[in-house]
Order: C-alpha cells, then sequence, then structure tokens
C-alpha cells in the first residue's frame, strides 16, 4: 500500500502548532481592501485559530 499524501495546497495555507491547533490566515484581505472598514482590514490580519469542530474534516489531509 502506498503511503498516504498530503494534500499540498491545504499545507500552503495552515500550521499545526506545537499544542496540536491549527493556525491558519483570514480571506478576503487584499481584494476590494478600500471598500473594507478599518475594523475589518485590523481583524483579517491578524491569524485565526481553526475550531475543533473542523478538525475531523481535515486531519485526514494533514497526513504526516
Amino acid at each position: 500500500m502506498p503511503k498516504m499524501k498530503s494534500n499540498r495546497s491545504l499545507m500552503k495555507r495552515i500550521k499545526v502548532t506545537g499544542n496540536g491547533k491549527i493556525k491558519f490566515i483570514h480571506a478576503y484581505k487584499g481584494h476590494h481592501a478600500p471598500y473594507k472598514t478599518a475594523k475589518q482590514c485590523r481583524q483579517l490580519r491578524r491569524s485565526g485559530m481553526m475550531d475543533k469542530t473542523d478538525y475531523s474534516r481535515i486531519k485526514f489531509m494533514i497526513v504526516k
């Protein structure tokens, strides 16, 4: 049986922290930026932590 491969497009967009949580960068940050409020741009700058309910969906794509 061949090895399982990680989903490379997903691996470029997320990082797995030391505690096993998944960190990601927010979407909708660059396009039409002048039309977004300052609060919206500021909050999109930070990285987000993925919710635990999404781990089961993503754990098969992150094969190490």
